[in-house]
């Protein structure tokens, strides 16, 4: 099952279910208002959602069209957004080629930060350049929505709180990041609103490419018409969504519509591409001659374009596609 929410003119949109080929989109609002009103009651409303989904999927529920722009994230807001990086080359490109040390336990203690959660951008919404100074860049993600966890929850019990997939561009400000992370208190200038896909699925959606706590499918993120990247979300995310729960869920608990990110999707063979700028960057650095040199590809600038989609084995795009231009 795939759900999407509709632009209305309110703050949170209007839940809608998606037909199989994301061609077609009906109201679900015989069922839950919002994305948010179905997370809350999950239980109750998961059935009259599948339902709907199936009879739109056999012509039984009359659809719509879907239209790219007039769609919201699924969560025009959340609870809280906490974002990781489980992608560990990710951590160990950025921080060899700038010469810094890597966390001691960077491969049992995984690296979370809480994001802004109040203003989510659509999945068409233009990237907003300030000032070209700050180094815009773009991060392919995949995340997830939770239920509600409770304080203490493990890996092996996470699975049950996880109710839906979905992609995000995590923007991000480089060149602001060195001086937050200076003061030994984490970013926040340095990352603006997020951008989410059209559509959230839930895991059995994916089929056999939902399996461990991964997505095991290639997230592909164009630039300006060119793939710069097609990596795998599976394979290489050392932390699980399994994992990520665990650890997030240590000393706190965690409400219905909290999203979470995997970080930056990251391969080591060079020839499935990257999923930033930033490690493009990092890569040329180190190739002429780590700490110093000058990285050749240039951060995003007014009119750049970037699209960040994840076909299934089918040649289908699973959550839609996230297109937005640098304004």
């Amino acid at each position: 099952m795939r759900l999407a929410t509709l632009r209305d003119g309110t703050r949170d949109g209007r839940l809608a279910v998606v037909r199989h080929d994301g061609g077609v989109l009906a109201s679900a609002a015989s069922v839950a208002p919002t994305l948010q009103a179905a997370l809350d009651h999950w239980e109750r409303c998961e059935p009259g959602l599948r339902a709907l989904a199936a009879a739109l999927e056999r012509g039984a529920l009359a659809g719509e069209p879907v239209v790219p722009g007039l769609l919201h994230a699924p969560l025009p807001r959340t609870y809280e957004w906490v974002d990781a990086s489980a992608f560990l080359n990710h951590v160990r490109l950025v921080r060899r080629a700038r010469g810094a040390d890597l966390p001691p336990r960077l491969e049992s203690d995984p690296l979370v930060y809480q994001g802004g959660s109040g203003v989510l951008c659509a999945p068409r919404d233009p990237m907003q350049l300030i000032d070209e100074r700050f180094g815009l860049d773009f991060e392919g993600e995949v995340c997830a929505i939770l239920g509600d966890v409770p304080q203490g929850t493990r890996a092996a019990d996470a699975g049950r709180h996880l109710r839906l997939l979905l992609l995000a561009n995590d923007v991000t400000f480089r060149e602001l990041i060195p001086d937050e992370l200076a003061k030994g208190f984490g970013f926040f200038q340095s990352k603006p609103a997020t951008a989410f896909s059209p559509f959230a699925a839930t895991p059995d959606e994916l089929g056999p490419a939902w399996r461990d706590g991964r997505v095991h499918l290639a997230l592909r993120v164009v630039h300006n018409g060119a793939l710069v990247g097609d990596c795998d979300a599976g394979a290489e995310m050392h932390f699980s969504f399994f994992d990520l729960v665990q650890h997030i869920a240590r000393t706190r608990a965690f409400t219905a519509g909290t999203i979470l990110g995997s970080g930056t999707v990251s391969n080591a063979d060079r020839a499935r591409g990257v999923s930033c700028l930033a490690e493009r960057r990092m890569l040329e650095i180190l190739d002429a001659g780590g700490p110093g040199a000058k990285p050749r590809t240039p951060f995003l600038k007014r009119g750049d374009r970037v699209e960040i989609d994840m076909l299934d084995a089918g040649g289908r795009s699973v959550f839609g596609k996230i297109a937005q231009e640098v304004v």
